[in-house]
């Protein structure tokens, strides 16, 4: 296996890889490892502590912070771009579609096994955002035994308002997905979350248009039907015995039109309904909420970001099999 230079420099290597899906198609993925130049994980024999980290819908991963955080609490961390997105975006398929979330199951598995590669006696953390944070609790329900432990990062759980409106949407996107699933839907595209983030507009971070793009990739009738038929697993009730760290702003601003309150709050999911689903999840549940964050808490501002960091710390005291301390070692740049 070859490891190349990544695109986020310094210390990030990338390999992609092809994985061949439970409906017979090969689909390429990436896996992105942080290799520090001054190692900070610890020597000592033991199992390896690992954390794998499953973007959102319509992004990649680019937080080099969060990499530095799990290197510090003594994690060697690799992060995937799923098929479709980020590094593994090909010019002849639709940028972030996916007919079924269980088709990012063979790539999991094969990123979990590359890992393995780098040192056997794996104990996985399995981190999320939004969207990847439905497949990783998915995925971790369909695999018993796998992780050791889930810190999802405002994860989709739920469709905004209630499962009334998931219900609706699902009746009227489900014909369409059957007949026509790559059809594009005509909804309003709102830029706002990517104005609060991207150092193009009003945020700090640096992003490439090409994997993120500010209106996010078309809404696909198949892709929205996969993510509706994910919620409606999950409002039955997972049977996650591990345990699970759910992050969430305290504050949700959706609408059509630009407010204030979105630079400090969630401008994409509606965090309550969020959070009471969060409790479906397992019986071992820890929610969260964080004042002044966004969507990605750990892209907020710099003092609402290192609430989220210490508030992750300290779950990792609790549930992390004894890892170093990472708060009094770890800075943001």
């Amino acid at each position: 296996m070859e490891w190349q230079q990544d695109i986020l420099g310094e210390g990030f290597e990338s390999h992609a890889f092809q994985a061949m899906g439970p409906d017979g198609v090969e689909r390429t993925a990436t896996l992105v490892r942080f290799r520090p130049a001054v190692a900070a994980l610890p020597s000592s024999p033991g199992r390896r502590r690992v954390v794998l980290f499953l973007h959102g819908w319509s992004d990649y991963f680019f937080n080099v912070d969060l990499a530095r955080f799990w290197s510090a609490a003594g994690y060697h961390f690799y992060a995937l771009d799923m098929h479709n997105h980020g590094r593994s975006l090909r010019p002849e398929t639709p940028g972030g579609y996916v007919s079924d979330l269980g088709d990012y199951d063979a790539e999991i598995d094969t990123a979990c096994r590359l890992i393995a590669q780098d040192g056997a006696d794996l104990s996985l953390t399995l981190m999320g955002h939004s969207t990847g944070g439905l497949v990783a609790v998915l995925w971790a329900n369909r695999h018993p035994g796998r992780v050791s432990r889930l810190v999802l990062n405002s994860p989709w759980l739920e469709m905004h308002g209630s499962s009334l409106v998931r219900r609706a949407t699902a009746g009227m996107v489900g014909p369409v997905a059957r007949f026509r699933p790559e059809a594009v839907l005509r909804l309003p595209e709102r830029g706002f979350y990517w104005r609060t983030i991207s150092s193009s507009a009003d945020g700090e971070w640096t992003l490439d248009d090409r994997y993120r793009p500010p209106m996010a990739f078309p809404v696909r009738a198949g892709w929205l039907s996969a993510v509706l038929a994910g919620h409606t697993r999950v409002a039955r009730g997972l049977k996650i015995e591990v345990p699970i760290l759910v992050l969430l702003s305290s504050g949700s601003a959706n609408g059509l039109f630009w407010s204030e309150e979105m630079r400090r709050t969630d401008a994409v999911l509606d965090v309550n309904i969020i959070a009471a689903r969060a409790l479906t999840l397992g019986r071992t549940v820890t929610v969260e909420r964080i004042d002044g964050a966004l969507h990605d808490v750990f892209l907020s501002p710099a003092a609402v970001r290192a609430d989220a960091y210490a508030r992750l710390a300290r779950w990792l005291r609790a549930y992390g099999d004894g890892e170093p301390d990472p708060s009094g070692s770890w800075d943001s740049e």
